[in-house]
């Protein structure tokens, strides 16, 4: 790694992060240890309200956060948000690709409109997080994108089909 590269990239301090899912659950508790550790931290989620409660108790505790909505699905917006940031702050270090969603009950009442949010958020949200952060991260020499998913993506469980 050349010199230029190895002063831009950073562990958490002053390191700047996107959260998708970041209002509730493990984004959010993932937003807080990230601004904990020093991170400014951008709080991704279409619950705007949620996630902007989440920023502000970041915020009260001397974290740096913020809240934006965000619906995954779309990727043009994914790519707004992760243009805005580094025009913002210079940089983009980390994105959590951190927002899912499940939907349960018997298969047969599933509609097709419920696999394909399914299938929208918790794979295509990872696909438009990577397609607007990893070339920019390219780009600027450094930067991290980690993909997460909760233990019902790994083991199976009644009523929990899609």
């Amino acid at each position: 790694m050349s010199d230029d590269k190895a002063r831009n990239l950073r562990s958490f301090d002053g390191a700047v992060a996107i959260v998708t899912g970041g209002a509730s659950g493990i984004g959010a508790a993932l937003g807080r240890e990230l601004a904990r550790r020093g991170a400014r931290v951008i709080l991704a989620d279409r619950q705007l309200e949620l996630a902007s409660g989440v920023a502000r108790s970041i915020n009260d505790t001397g974290g740096k956060a913020e809240a934006v909505e965000l619906d995954v699905r779309d990727a043009i917006a994914f790519d707004a948000i992760v243009a805005l940031t580094i025009e913002r702050y210079g940089r983009i270090d980390y994105v959590f690709n951190n927002a899912g969603i499940a939907i349960g009950g018997e298969i047969r009442e599933y509609r097709l409109d419920d696999w394909r949010d399914v299938v929208d958020v918790n794979l295509m949200g990872v696909v438009h997080g990577v397609q607007a952060s990893y070339g920019r991260m390219i780009a600027q020499g450094f930067g991290h994108i980690v993909n997460t998913a909760s233990v019902a993506g790994l083991l199976p469980s009644p009523f929990m089909g899609s």
